[in-house]
């Protein structure tokens, strides 16, 4: 069994996030601190990006030295967002873990936020571990009013079409993030989160 960490932070459907991770096979524990035994942690969110790094507070610093130690991460929503430098929702720092901006939709006509299901597209080779086996096209389920931009283009794991293609997960190394909720996705978020489980596994 993959012991996993939900870290909670206040900002976290956490209830649905570790039973969707349970149903794959993980064993969860649901905690406020980054556990140094855990075989992988998951950082989900939802609202506010300066609201996230000011609940995150002194645990920032174990996210960074647990992604710079190599340790298996999983990031939904605000815990992809906030892997980047900056958001222009506030004037919080990232983490900076990855290079760019997480940018609110513009594009004229656009409904904000963007709720609802949509087709995402794998980004190969760097979303080879994350999507194995998932068809391109296949809808995940969205809630958000902004996207991350980034600056390097080879982090990006897949994209979706919202007002442009966007990107919406990204992987590098033992960092795997996604800006849809794989949680509310039904079969094709299960796949997924099964997915990172077997990375998890091979680790």
């Amino acid at each position: 069994m993959i012991d996993v960490t939900v870290l909670d932070f206040g900002l976290g459907n956490l209830r649905s996030v570790s039973k969707a991770l349970e149903r794959v096979g993980a064993t969860v524990e649901v905690s406020e601190k980054v556990d140094p035994s855990a075989d992988a942690l998951v950082v989900p969110g939802q609202g506010h990006f300066g609201s996230c790094v000011v609940n995150l507070g002194a645990r920032i610093d174990d996210l960074r030295h647990w992604i710079d130690d190599g340790r298996l991460f999983l990031g939904i929503c605000l815990g992809l967002q906030v892997l980047f430098d900056r958001s222009e929702e506030s004037a919080e720092p990232g983490l900076g873990i990855f290079p760019g901006t997480v940018r609110r939709f513009d594009a004229p006509g656009l409904k904000v936020p963007h709720i609802g299901w949509n087709e995402v597209s794998p980004v190969l080779p760097a979303g080879g571990a994350l999507f194995d086996g998932i068809v391109p096209g296949t809808r995940f389920y969205f809630v958000h009013s902004y996207h991350p931009e980034p600056s390097d283009p080879t982090l990006v794991a897949a994209t979706t079409d919202y007002g442009g293609e966007i990107c919406c997960a990204v992987e590098r190394d033992n960092v795997f993030a996604t800006q849809f909720h794989p949680e509310k996705s039904g079969d094709a978020g299960r796949d997924l989160l099964a997915n990172f489980l077997k990375v998890c596994a091979a680790a």
